[in-house]
This record gives structure tokens, C-alpha cells and sequence, in this order.
């Protein structure tokens, strides 16, 4: 009962939910129908622009697109409304590729998505090859980090999977895997935006990306601060100052108006950075409009 009022809640606080709440829950009543009838069947589900995905029960990380288009909606809004198809867009923490998807498959930007947990970079890349984006997407099976080397990596916590701590009391559902640098791929890769979600990983990530944000092709970073990087020992406030350092700022983004509003700081969720902030505005108000819950934005 308290993860369906959690998804309610979700649903009706959601930007578009609360704009069409009988839709989105039509959306949500009917996929609970067809998952529960089905739990363990992959089922292919419309996203935005044609683009599609695979879902099932218990898939939390794309299933909020299923009932209000675009789950996170005002980070994936600002993907679809600045990326050009010119651009490299790095999806760090890539789960299943819903803003992958987004990415290459509505704005034709190449990705380089990266994901760690093996089960997930396997749903990531059937969902790559279902929009036959093979040409568009380098997806990479590892975890980004601040050197090459190894590491621990929970694998059954769906959306929240993460880097075991070594304090971290952890059962069998746990597998070894890679670690790389970024900034040993944007030698050759010169991203223009950077999606980074890692459940509190954030600090190494950008630990080992200090030269890729120092590159003027950079514009924009979505990152995730919400406190978990406690568990690592690391500040949300120190990855502030870290990109404030190289001249990103904070900025709440409007899809409906395409208004970014500065922000005194970082919010408890995702928060966006931004710097050109003239180029990344032109950007953003000349972008085609893409249709989303039976909306053009």
C-alpha cells in the first residue's frame, strides 16, 4: 500500500500529472493491468518521437515514463530541447537508457552511455538495439570513477544499485566490475552534456573527469544530489564548489516557458549546471518541439 501512494503521489506531484491526472492514471492502472497478468514479460512501450522501450514489473527506473511520458521531466525536457545532433551527450549511470534513448533517438546526438551492473547495461542495450540506435549509442559495461581499476557493485536494487562501501555490509547480489575514467574517453568524445546519477558515487566520477570539464564544448551537467554520497564519505556541497569552480552554475529549468532561473544552490534531487548560459538559452528556445502526453512543448 505504501509504494502505490508513493507512485499517486509521484504521479499527481509530476509536472504533466498534474496537468492530465486522469490520463496519467489511465497510464498507471492499465500497466499494473498488463504487469501483473505478466510480471517477468518484457512488454514494448511507446516513448516520445516513436522512440520505444522495454518494460516489466518492477522496473522503477522506466516505468514513470509509462505513466507520465518523461519521468524526470524537466532534466529530460532540457535534453530534448538542447541537444543537437552534432552533439556528444554522456549518460553516466545510464540504468536501462531512458535519457539515452531521448538523447539519439529523438535529437540524433551521439551517447556514450555507461552502466555498471551487467543485468542493466543488458536491458540498456536490447533497448538501443529496439530503436536500431546501434550507430548512435557506445554503451559501455563498467562503472565510472576517479582511476581505472575495480570494484564492488550491488546488482538486485533495481534504480539504486551502487559501489559497495567497504563498511558496507552486503549479501551475494554482488558483482565485480570495471572501473574507467572519463576523461580518458573524452579525448576522442567531446561531450556537450553530461547526465551523471550514481547514488552518491558522484564525487569519484568527477574526480576522474577534471580535464572534461575544463573542455568549452561542455555546457550543461544534470547530476544527482541528494545525500547519498555520505556513504562514501563525500559533501554535496563540495561537488557544488567543484563546479561553480569551472564556471557551471545551478539553474532550475521551465519546459513549458524554456526559462532557465539561476538558482542560490543545489537542490535535493537532480540539479542542472549550466555556464555559456546565453548559448545554452538560444539552444533551448529554438529547439523543435517534441509531444509528450498528447502535448507539443
Amino acid at each position: 500500500m505504501g509504494k502505490i501512494k508513493r507512485t499517486f503521489g509521484f504521479i499527481l506531484n509530476h509536472p504533466l500529472g498534474k496537468r492530465y491526472p486522469l490520463k496519467a492514471l489511465f497510464r498507471f492502472l492499465y500497466w499494473q493491468i498488463q504487469c501483473n497478468i505478466q510480471p517477468s514479460k518484457l512488454m514494448i512501450k511507446h516513448f516520445v518521437a516513436g522512440t520505444r522501450f522495454y518494460a516489466r514489473k518492477g522496473l522503477a527506473g522506466i516505468t514513470g515514463n509509462i505513466y507520465t511520458g518523461l519521468h524526470e521531466f524537466n532534466d529530460m525536457a532540457f535534453l530534448l530541447h538542447f541537444l543537437r545532433a552534432e552533439d556528444f551527450f554522456f549518460d553516466i549511470g545510464a540504468n536501462v537508457g531512458s535519457y539515452t534513448l531521448l538523447a539519439s533517438g529523438v535529437c540524433k546526438a551521439k551517447t556514450i552511455a555507461i552502466e555498471a551492473s551487467a543485468n542493466t547495461a543488458d536491458l540498456a542495450r536490447k533497448n538501443i538495439n529496439l530503436n536500431q540506435l546501434q550507430n548512435k549509442v557506445t554503451l559501455i559495461n563498467a562503472a565510472a570513477g576517479a582511476a581505472i581499476g575495480k570494484l564492488s557493485f550491488s546488482n538486485n536494487e533495481d534504480t539504486t544499485n551502487h559501489v559497495i562501501n567497504q563498511n558496507e555490509i552486503s549479501d551475494n547480489n554482488v558483482e565485480t566490475v570495471e572501473v574507467i575514467k572519463i576523461d580518458d574517453i573524452t579525448i576522442n568524445a567531446k561531450p556537450a552534456l553530461i547526465k551523471v546519477d550514481v547514488e552518491g558515487f558522484e564525487t569519484e566520477v568527477l574526480k576522474g573527469m577534471r580535464e572534461t570539464l575544463q573542455q568549452p564544448t561542455l555546457k550543461a551537467i544534470v547530476i544527482e544530489l541528494n545525500g547519498s554520497g555520505e556513504r562514501y564519505g563525500h559533501n554535496d556541497a563540495d561537488i557544488h564548489q567543484l563546479l561553480t569552480f569551472n564556471t557551471f552554475k545551478p539553474y532550475q529549468y521551465d519546459p513549458f516557458k524554456r526559462n532557465l532561473t539561476l538558482l542560490k544552490s543545489y537542490g535535493n534531487a537532480n540539479t542542472l549546471y549550466c555556464r555559456d548560459i546565453d548559448f545554452v538559452e538560444k539552444r533551448v528556445k529554438t529547439a523543435e518541439k517534441f509531444k509528450v502526453m498528447g502535448k507539443k512543448i
